[in-house]
């Protein structure tokens, strides 16, 4: 595909995506009771709009869906859904011992911290389910692609099993998106070699409709298993409207990441329900709490 076919196919992308994005609200498809009657206006989209064809279809076996509004029922395995965060810059050892204990007592999905704690926080969850996620060319995502890859590497050694990479943002905006491509590629062949998860941040807040569309092919195209929304150290957090578009660009096989400004439990069910896979919060135990679903080991 040549330059030139590339920017078409994104801007008819673009373009189905925010007509999909402004006749969202479903309600024209609300559940009917009989499966095999079709819903006015069906667009094939049942699973997304209808709770009681939902429910339908996790009890025929599906184990994960993504959902409309009309969908506010969470996974009761809500702990797992959720990177345990600290990348605050003045973070304390004992900070980082904290939500390592947190982490094992609620059984979240990682704890994430800045690569300089990665082997503390590996010791500490040594045996557990969980795991010890780390952050790379992070905030600003503008470091070299060979920095990006050594950095992988080094604290994957240390103990590191899933990598959150920031995108080159300006490279993005310029178009190159060769360069995004590749940079975003050598981190997930680096990843992948050792069995580790890659995880492709876009700074969502920074860009427009069209660059978030491409960031979201560039990521694709070079094999990343989630695009994650914001490094919470940008303009903006995470928004239903972006992880809905980031859902709708990757399709089912990737992951969508939403972090920045999850701090509540309404916030992790509208981020779910619009596609998220993968919540990152500091705010994980407060949320549990809210969700009456911390229930400690």
């Amino acid at each position: 595909m040549d330059a030139r076919q590339m920017e078409q196919l994104v801007q008819a992308i673009t373009q189905e995506i925010l007509a999909y994005l402004g006749t969202s609200s479903g309600t024209d498809l609300r559940g009917l009771e009989i499966d095999d009657l079709i819903c006015p206006g069906c667009n094939q989209s049942c699973a997304e709009k209808c709770v009681n064809k939902t429910k339908r279809i996790v009890e025929a076996g599906a184990c994960r869906i993504s959902c409309g509004d009309e969908i506010r029922e969470v996974a009761t395995d809500l702990a797992g859904l959720i990177d345990h965060t600290l990348l605050k810059p003045e973070a304390s050892r004992q900070d980082i011992l904290r939500i390592c204990e947190e982490a094992r007592r609620f059984r979240f999905a990682s704890v994430v911290v800045n690569p300089w704690y990665v082997p503390l926080v590996a010791e500490r969850l040594r045996g557990t389910p969980v795991k010890v996620c780390t952050v790379v060319g992070f905030p600003l995502g503008a470091t070299l692609p060979q920095v990006k890859l050594y950095e992988t590497e080094e604290v994957i050694k240390l103990g590191a099993q899933e990598i959150d990479m920031v995108v080159n943002v300006g490279a993005l905006k310029s178009g190159e998106l060769d360069v995004v491509e590749q940079d975003i590629r050598g981190v997930v062949e680096a990843c992948h070699r050792a069995g580790c998860i890659a995880k492709v941040i876009l700074e969502m807040a920074l860009l427009t409709v069209a660059e978030k569309v491409r960031g979201c092919v560039a990521a694709r195209e070079a094999g990343a298993d989630f695009v994650k929304t914001s490094t919470g150290f940008g303009p903006g957090g995470a928004t239903a409207e972006d992880v809905a578009l980031m859902r709708a660009i990757v399709g089912r096989e990737i992951g969508v990441k939403a972090a920045g400004g999850v701090r509540t439990y309404e916030d992790l069910q509208k981020m779910v329900c619009a596609g998220a896979t993968r919540i990152g919060a500091s705010a994980s135990v407060k949320i549990l709490e809210e969700a009456g679903a911390a229930k400690p080991n």
